[in-house]
């Protein structure tokens, strides 16, 4: 099945090595986690859902809404994954530009390690493309496919196309479980805007078409107007309030700025972290562990670790290490058989929802941004243009403290 489908504007730029490196050790960790606790199916899964993919790039500090996250993260999930390739069962080949041309090469040496059926794997991956590239033809033209496979057998394929008409970039996502053919509705859903008339060479209804077109160029198109649901993202860089669910993310933000108004126990686990790096762990527990129905503002997530090029905030790089180091250490002790640290952080997601329930949003979303920027030098905060710096007119969180009001 090809999962969905994500619009987002084309976003230039190089994300740099600071980042980068964070993003892989934080994404590398992630994916473990998930592994961990629900198995490769899962990963796979997340990673063919276009919502969840997004709020996975805004957790690890791109660009919140930019086609810029979808080469950045999985260069960084392919250079973190693949060195625990053995341990976890997954593996990535492919990627933008000359690399997707050596997905063959790279499904074919993992296939001789593990003993997998390499050709068909490699016909998958070749047929995914040439569906979402030529099948469909909705003005897209690919230039990067990953091909993310597990020792089982199973796989996803995130490869992302430009139109150069209207400068966006467009994500598809593929599971394989459910498919049945390449040629004949491969797809369980598609999510796209209308645009009216787009050429669909894989529609159920055209085959009578599908078979004169064999005749005639022995191939198998057809075509069908059809209806298309997308995430599209926004064109305007900055987050704004239309983009954030106010009450997911103000259930978020009180937990971390009261602790007290809990009584979990398995909090006092998170040994050295203040309530900002609760706040970061909180929407990546989320990330590892929420639901589908979780992810339908990914600009939420970008509450976590900011963005390199400011919006929402500069990166809090002291906050971004926190992070990694207390994912990382749960999922040691994991391994040997210390659950608590793995569970305390599982657990700051469900507090999250719980939360949410009763959660009435009471300040202004531009405050919660304000008051970000303002502290933002505290936590080593980092954006492509240098460091940020302290409000020349002093520490504005200092005379105005911003508190969220919970209801019960």
């Amino acid at each position: 099945m090809r999962s969905g489908q994500a619009d987002l504007p084309l976003h230039y730029g190089k994300v740099p090595i600071w980042l980068a490196e964070r993003m892989s050790k934080l994404g590398g960790a992630i994916a473990e986690a998930i592994v961990l606790e629900y198995g490769k199916t899962t990963l796979l899964q997340k990673l063919s859902d276009p919502c969840w993919f997004q709020s996975l790039g805004c957790v690890m500090g791109m660009d919140w809404h930019s086609s810029g996250i979808t080469t950045s993260v999985m260069g960084a999930l392919k250079k973190s994954i693949n060195t625990r390739s053995q341990e976890l069962g997954i593996y990535i080949c492919g990627g933008r530009g000359k690399h997707s041309l050596k997905t063959p090469m790279e499904i074919t040496a993992i296939a001789n390690k593990t003993g997998m059926a390499g050709e068909e794997l490699i016909r998958a991956s070749r047929l995914s493309a040439r569906v979402d590239n030529n099948a469909i033809q909705d003005g897209f033209q690919l230039y990067l496919h990953s091909f993310i496979l597990s020792n089982e057998g199973e796989w996803a394929v995130i490869q992302q196309g430009m139109n150069t008409n209207n400068k966006m970039a467009r994500r598809y996502h593929w599971h394989s479980p459910s498919i049945k053919s390449f040629t004949e509705e491969p797809h369980q859903f598609i999510y796209g805007k209308n645009q009216g008339k787009i050429l669909n060479l894989t529609d159920k209804a055209a085959t009578p078409l599908k078979s004169e077109m064999i005749q005639l160029l022995k191939e198998e198109p057809s075509h069908l107007l059809k209806e298309i649901k997308t995430l599209c993202m926004p064109a305007h860089h900055d987050v704004r309030e239309k983009d954030i669910n106010l009450k997911r993310l103000g259930s978020i933000l009180t937990l971390a700025q009261n602790l007290e108004v809990n009584d979990m126990e398995s909090l006092l686990l998170l040994d050295g972290a203040g309530p900002r790096t609760i706040q970061s762990l909180a929407l990546v527990s989320e990330v590892i562990h929420g639901t589908t129905s979780r992810f339908d503002d990914p600009a939420r997530f970008s509450f976590a670790h900011g963005g390199k090029d400011g919006h929402p905030f500069p990166v809090p790089l002291k906050v971004y290490d926190e992070t990694i180091q207390h994912l990382e250490t749960a999922l040691q002790k994991a391994k040997l058989g210390f659950n608590d640290k793995n569970q305390a952080l599982k657990n700051l997601s469900k507090v999250a929802i719980e939360m949410e329930k009763d959660f009435k949003p009471n300040d202004r979303f531009e405050d919660l941004i304000q008051k970000e920027r303002d502290d933002s030098w505290k936590y080593k905060g980092m954006t492509v243009n240098g460091p940020a710096i302290p409000n020349k007119k002093g520490d504005l969180s200092k005379k105005k403290h911003i508190q969220l009001k919970l209801d019960f």
